[in-house]
């Protein structure tokens, strides 16, 4: 079953999981702020999803723009990344479409739409 990580009042959530729904596709969902995702799992994710940390950063979020984040990214290792996504559930971006050895970050129905029917 597909893990599905997301921001219940967050709209892009709300479409992604419309996706899920009028897909038919299984999922289990967890609210990111509620159960934040582990230092662990982030890594895991990163490293099945093959973009980049940064890109894990939900850079238009309140969190991110209020720590200034994006000057301190630049000089903190990718470990210390981790840390700080996994400080914190509203810095991590959403949603989350996790599915074995597949992860999706963000809602991009044309890529979703390409990986999930492949």
């Amino acid at each position: 079953m597909k893990l599905f990580i997301c921001y219940p009042k967050c709209s892009t959530c709300a479409k992604a999981r419309d996706y899920l729904n009028s897909n038919n596709i299984d999922f289990e969902e967890r609210d990111i702020k509620l159960n934040r995702p582990t230092k662990e799992e982030l890594s895991d994710w990163v490293n099945k999803s093959g973009i980049a940390i940064n890109k894990f950063f939900n850079t238009s979020g309140l969190v991110y723009r209020s720590n200034n984040i994006k000057d301190k990214l630049k000089t903190l290792s990718f470990d210390e990344k981790l840390e700080l996504l996994a400080s914190d559930g509203m810095l991590v971006k959403r949603p989350i479409l996790v599915d074995g050895n597949q992860v999706l970050v963000g809602y991009k129905a044309d890529e979703w739409k390409t990986k999930m029917h492949k």
